[in-house]
């Protein structure tokens, strides 16, 4: 095994269920959310244009109650001992969410990550705005943060696993060796080498 770095999504991958659309159904505005959510993880829809109206539902939400929320997101089964063996054998482990760091922040502390990037949901006077910004805006956003990675910590794609769900995910499949499409949508199963359809995260350890 020669993986040195490995980079998990984060909505229905490392956590069951999709940030957004657990926000939106708290807000009462779930159903409106939850069909432009599918539609863009299926890769129906541009990434950025869909994730700009899901958040834009979002306005008014008290930033307690997301905050609140996205602390208590369910991990998915094997979350936390995938992550603790991948890092023993000294793999650098991260995470790039198109999701909010209300929650990759907590979560990379509980499951003790290197790094996460993710976007920010903009707040004001203590309610959210309805705008977000940050690091995972567009579809090709985590590929072009995978490469930046990479040359950052002089570690090859030969040498990059990468793990995801949703069409998004398929700009990092181009930078990494080891393409883990985990109960994933179809668009990113045809980019994968690797297919895990038992939600289990243990299960990608057989594969490496």
């Amino acid at each position: 095994m020669d993986i040195k770095l490995a980079v998990f999504d984060f909505d229905s991958t490392l956590m069951n269920g999709e940030t957004i659309d657990i926000l939106a159904q708290d807000f009462g505005v779930g159903d409106a959310v939850s069909v432009i959510t599918k539609e863009a993880m299926e890769g129906h829809l541009d990434f950025f244009e869909s994730l700009k109206k899901r958040v834009a539902n979002l306005k008014g939400m008290q930033e307690s109650r997301a905050k609140e929320i996205c602390r208590n997101l369910p991990l998915n089964e094997g979350a936390k001992e995938c992550i603790a063996s991948l890092k023993e054998k000294g793999i650098k482990v991260v995470c790039f969410s198109g999701g909010f760091s209300f929650a990759t922040r907590h979560f990379a502390e509980i499951l003790k990550l290197d790094a996460d990037f993710s976007n920010v949901l903009h707040t004001k006077n203590g309610v959210l705005s309805g705008e977000v910004g940050g690091y995972m805006m567009f579809s090709d956003s985590k590929g072009e943060m995978l490469s930046k990675l990479q040359t950052l910590l002089g570690v090859s794609p030969k040498e990059t696993m990468a793990v995801g769900d949703g069409a998004n995910d398929i700009s990092m499949f181009k930078h990494s060796a080891y393409k883990v499409a985990f109960c994933a949508k179809i668009a990113l199963k045809n980019a994968a080498n690797i297919i895990i359809d038992k939600q289990d995260l243990r299960e990608i350890l057989k594969h490496i």
